[in-house]
């Protein structure tokens, strides 16, 4: 009998079979343990500045934000957080950005620690990838990647808050405001009002947008562009033969962003061109910057560059749309990712053009991508629905903001139009439990309480005869 066998034999002679935790409740919970560790962390006296009371409450929305990397504050983070306070909300969005399992990994990693099957799953499930093979690889990619990518952003912005804040205080600003970005998680220590005081500084303006942008494409993205460049200069291709050689994934997630980039920021330049209260006072090559600016932070980042209150109940409108959207695959941002929302229209115009496949760049996607793609926006929908409801009945809100905070929360950007310092205790848990599960994927929760599998797949039903549309 083996070792492990016998470990599970009780003292009465009785085996007992012990199974170990799946990812799908691995993760969830690993990201429910941070925020608790953050909000014991940031409910130290230690954590608040001398002259602000931090409750309990407020410590585990600050954590869950950080960690969930979604940016909603219900207190100014410049000046209600002391310097330690501050760092640990650095690092709880470091953290909740790459992923608790990941970060476990690389340190085991480090440490030369040999990893279990088990934990080799989880890291491969916790990137939401498609094969185990050169997962190590991959992982050591995207932190050294990640580093590199940060540390580039904080000295793009270091020339103007260097001078403005000083040396050391401008080089802290410009890291924390770097891997804010890149996490897409919008939160800010320059001052009350997110980047508006900058939205006329092409440099603060075009750092955020490109750390939001590169934060938001995904690591696999990354890394396909990087090999095809690489070997598009060795064979002197042109850009147009180094776009046909990537991936069918990498091609789709650059044209989407491209479209969801310039198409939103066409949109809401037609929106609000005349609103004085956010671009209509600007000169246009300014009204050009901070629509496509918002059209990027719409998109999970919760940067805002104009005061979001202000903006037309049409820009809000479409925003919400943006914002449920999202990102795309395996990066730092929320919402359900690009290319879910385009396998589900893909699927429904292919069924009204009569076409038995969903086919992109030659290549079509898979019934069960097509069946997950259906799942994680419908789920992702109704619980959007559900924290709508319920926050307008515990909190009193109107639509348009209403609809604005779930799907900020929800979708992790961070974005409010002035409701959530406003929020009662309900409207606050609300909003935590949003934030939560917009962080771990609606998805995972429901893996999280479906218990083990049952034995229905192998069981063949006759097909019914029924009627929908």
């Amino acid at each position: 009998m083996k070792d492990t066998e016998k470990n599970n034999i009780r003292p009465d002679g009785t085996y007992v079979v012990r199974r170990r935790m799946t990812s799908a409740k691995v993760i969830p919970i690993s990201f429910l343990l941070l925020i608790m560790v953050g909000t014991l962390l940031l409910w130290l006296p230690i954590s608040t500045a001398p002259g602000e009371h931090t409750d309990f409450l407020t410590a585990f929305f600050t954590s869950t934000t950080s960690v969930c990397v979604t940016g909603l504050v219900v207190v100014d983070t410049f000046v209600h957080w002391t310097l330690f306070g501050k760092i640990v909300i650095l690092f709880l969005i470091q953290l909740g950005g790459l992923g608790i399992i990941s970060v476990t990994s690389i340190i085991m990693v480090l440490a030369h620690k040999k990893f279990s099957l088990g934990m080799t799953v989880m890291l491969h499930d916790s990137f939401n990838l498609n094969s185990l093979s050169g997962l190590m690889k991959f992982l050591i990619r995207v932190f050294r990647g990640t580093l590199i990518v940060e540390g580039v952003g904080a000295l793009m912005y270091m020339p103007v808050f260097i001078p403005e804040f000083g040396v050391l205080r401008g080089i802290w600003y410009s890291v924390f405001t770097s891997v804010s970005a890149f996490c897409n998680a919008g939160i800010d220590i320059i001052g009350p009002d997110s980047l508006i005081g900058y939205n006329s500084n092409p440099l603060v303006m075009f750092t955020t947008m490109l750390m939001i942008v590169m934060g938001g494409l995904g690591y696999i993205v990354w890394f396909d562009v990087l090999n095809g460049f690489k070997n598009g200069i060795k064979r002197r291709y042109n850009p147009v033969q180094i776009f046909k050689r990537f991936s069918e994934h990498t091609k789709l997630v650059l044209t989407l962003t491209v479209i969801l980039i310039f198409g939103g920021a066409a949109v809401i330049f037609a929106t609000e061109c005349s609103n004085p209260q956010t671009i209509g006072y600007m000169p246009l090559g300014d009204k050009i910057l901070n629509s496509i600016f918002q059209s990027v932070t719409f998109r999970t980042a919760g940067f805002a560059a104009v005061p979001q209150q202000c903006l037309c109940e049409s820009t809000c409108a479409f925003g919400d749309i943006l914002m449920f959207i999202g990102g795309s695959p395996v990066g730092t941002a929320g919402g359900i990712k690009t290319v879910t929302f385009f396998a589900v229209i893909l699927n429904a115009v292919s069924y009204i053009r009569n076409r038995n496949e969903a086919v992109v760049f030659n290549r079509r996607f898979s019934p069960d991508t097509i069946r997950k793609a259906a799942a994680v926006m419908t789920v992702s929908f109704f619980v959007s629905f559900v924290m709508l409801v319920l926050l307008m009945i515990t909190s009193g809100v109107n639509l348009t903001d209403g609809i604005f905070e779930v799907l900020s929360a929800t979708c992790t950007v961070g974005l409010t139009r002035g409701l959530t310092p406003t929020l009662g205790i309900a409207g606050r848990i609300i909003i935590i439990i949003s934030m939560y599960l917009g962080r771990i994927g609606p998805i995972s929760m429901a893996l999280f309480f479906a218990g083990k599998k049952n034995d229905q797949n192998k069981v063949r039903h006759i097909t019914g005869d029924f009627i929908v549309g």
